[in-house]
């Protein structure tokens, strides 16, 4: 996430890392199917029920998001709290580049600044990041519990 976010900062491309930054989290959270499979093999002999395969995959989930928030704030906290000022800059810079002026411009950015003040409060930005993966990892979780209910699914050798 940091890296890619480095990456794109460097290029002036915030789109390319919120893609980049999707397809890591994506990538990471399918460890949720990994966790779900070892939990049915291991732990309940080869079987699992859907709503225990679901239990397990987003606890999961909310570890990894809990875990993706804190090296975000590390990441803020490192870089000076830049990303809020870069984020809103970039998109300011865009709907110029798109030949948007005048009001709509200036409302613009006046919700940009309404954003930036939200974004310094912790219990708004909190939340905010948490929200940024969890969902991910509610429906990877979702299709794995519904893949791995059937224990004829990758069997567990034994």
């Amino acid at each position: 996430m940091v890296l890619g976010q480095r990456l794109s900062n460097d290029q002036g491309a915030m789109g390319s890392s919120q893609w980049f930054g999707y397809l890591v989290m994506v990538a990471a959270l399918s460890l949720i199917f990994v966790g779900i499979k070892r939990y049915r093999d291991h732990e309940l002999g080869g079987a699992i029920r859907f709503g225990t395969a679901m239990l397990v995959g987003l606890g999961i989930a909310a570890v990894a998001s809990v875990i993706y928030v804190g090296v975000w704030e590390i990441n803020l906290s490192l870089t000076d709290h830049a990303f809020i000022e870069d984020y809103t800059s970039s998109l300011i810079a865009g709907r110029e580049a798109d030949g948007v002026e005048g009001e709509e411009l200036a409302a613009l950015v006046a919700e940009m600044e309404v954003m930036k003040e939200r974004y310094a409060n912790p219990l708004f930005r909190l939340p905010m990041t948490f929200l940024e993966t969890f969902p991910v990892g509610l429906v990877v979780a979702l299709v794995a519990a519904a893949v791995l209910r059937n224990s004829h699914v990758l069997p567990a050798k034994g």
